[in-house]
């Protein structure tokens, strides 16, 4: 596959333009070199072709062309098999192996139902269950998926299920209080932790290789934008059934709620990973453009709350869904500092967009503190409480991170230092989450006395 690229990136220079082969030679060793090392990164062969050529772009207008165009075509085949045999071979099968784990996992949320669990019920015990257990009726599908595709070891596979195996002990043994404050905030960090998890898989057990968590920051991203994607056709889908069915007079509602719905998130979740893996070349290229649509756009919201504050004198609520919903923010803040650092070139001089993305980060902060103070003021007030301290604990967590990231940002910016610190520091960052989240699933339900 890889040789029918160069071969064809080769014709092509050559048929374009009046060119001496000896330089088509150079120009093919310097392919060759890229791409051996974005291969040695962890990128697949079409990937690293395809940023080999980008980058020698910068070299030769005509390798540029090509690039356009061939990420055009790239575009084009979306989701159709490469053109080889035993390329096609190995697409089917990958394809093969993710829709039978869709369909696992779409089955998975159903078997409860064999032991009376039915959400649709009403009852509170079905409903506890549910909130416990979402993301393990699909998480593992999906690290076995990855576990799968890098050719993990039996003994890394095993590994690989324990966090899973301990993380269904904790949430179901334990005696939580049904829909209880611990309960909830355990709900909310297990998918959180388990998806670093995943991250393991998808690194194929190499999960200290600062360039495969980047990768794994890029595939979330990635990942969240075919989910979207996938969620409005199934949206149109869903609205559409109820149409034809209501012209017959009947109700289809049964049909979305306890079919459609459940099994086809569950399923999406699976579908979004494998079509990240199987066309990661051509999606990279939404990233740039998100970022620079969404980082001021962050910017600029922050920017108004903090002058609103500032002017009404207004505080930061504290109560469980404010806390909630700040944390949120302020995690999509992180999400998006990531996505941006995952997409951009890091051998670039700082420009506009950097500035804009160090006046989020510092915008980020000031909200992270007021909340922290507020937060503080609350517990001295009125004491501890399972969510006080869980929006305590994942603030200061998020204050670190953005603090730092402030300081290696403005750095880099005012050309003080280059952007490969923060870099660094983001990825050696991730695992702090996932054992924060652990705490929170495993601890706090003990501590707080379940209530």
């Amino acid at each position: 596959m890889l040789e029918d690229r160069i071969g064809e990136w080769r014709s092509y220079v050559l048929r374009r333009q009046a060119i001496d082969a000896k330089d088509v030679d150079e120009l093919e060793d310097h392919l060759r070199s890229q791409v051996a090392d974005l291969r040695e990164a962890g990128l697949d062969a079409d990937e690293a072709f395809l940023i080999g050529v980008k980058r020698l772009g910068g070299l030769d207008s005509l390798s540029q062309e090509y690039a356009t165009e061939y990420s055009e075509r790239l575009w084009k085949r979306l989701v159709v098999a490469p053109e080889s045999e035993e390329g096609g071979a190995e697409w089917r099968m990958e394809a093969l192996v993710a829709l039978g784990l869709a369909v696992a996992a779409g089955v998975a949320i159903k078997v409860p139902e064999l032991f009376g669990l039915r959400i649709e019920d009403g009852g509170a015990t079905a409903e506890s269950f549910y909130l416990r257990n979402i993301s393990l009726f699909v998480l593992p599908f999906l690290a076995g998926f990855f576990a799968w595709k890098r050719g993990m070891p039996s003994a890394g596979r095993l590994g690989l299920a324990a966090p899973f195996i301990v993380g269904a002990l904790v949430v179901n043994l334990l005696p939580f209080a049904t829909v209880g404050n611990t309960e909830v905030l355990a709900a909310l960090h297990l998918p959180m932790a388990l998806w670093l998890v995943v991250g393991i898989g998808y690194a194929g057990g190499a999960w200290r290789s600062p360039d495969n968590r980047m990768n794994y920051v890029r595939f979330s991203g990635e990942w969240f934008i075919y989910m979207a994607l996938i969620a409005a056709g199934g949206g149109v889908l869903m609205g559409l059934t109820m149409f034809v069915f209501s012209a017959i007079g009947m109700d289809a509602e049964w049909l979305l709620n306890d079919w459609m719905l459940p099994c086809g998130v569950m399923g999406a979740v699976i579908i979004a990973g494998w079509l990240v893996e199987a066309k990661q070349s051509v999606i990279e290229n939404m990233a740039p453009v998100l970022t620079l649509i969404f980082t001021p756009l962050f910017a600029v919201l922050l920017l108004a709350f903090l002058a609103t504050m500032m002017l009404t004198g207004s505080g930061i609520g504290v109560e469980r869904e404010a806390l909630i919903g700040f944390d949120l923010l302020l995690v999509l803040v992180v999400g998006l500092l990531l996505y941006s650092i995952s997409a951009r070139d890091p051998q670039k001089e700082p420009g506009l967009f950097d500035v804009l993305s160090l006046t989020l980060v510092t915008c980020a902060l000031l909200v992270d503190a007021l909340a922290l103070w507020a937060i503080l003021a609350r517990i001295t007030e009125f004491g501890f409480s399972p969510n006080r301290v869980a929006a305590l604990g994942e603030n200061l967590i998020l204050v670190v991170n953005l603090g730092w990231s402030a300081v290696l940002y403005g750095r880099f910016v005012t050309k003080r230092a280059g952007f490969a610190p923060l870099e660094r520091w983001q990825t050696a960052y991730l695992p702090v989450y996932a054992v924060w989240a652990g705490i929170v699933v495993v601890v706090f339900p003990i501590v707080f006395g379940f209530q």
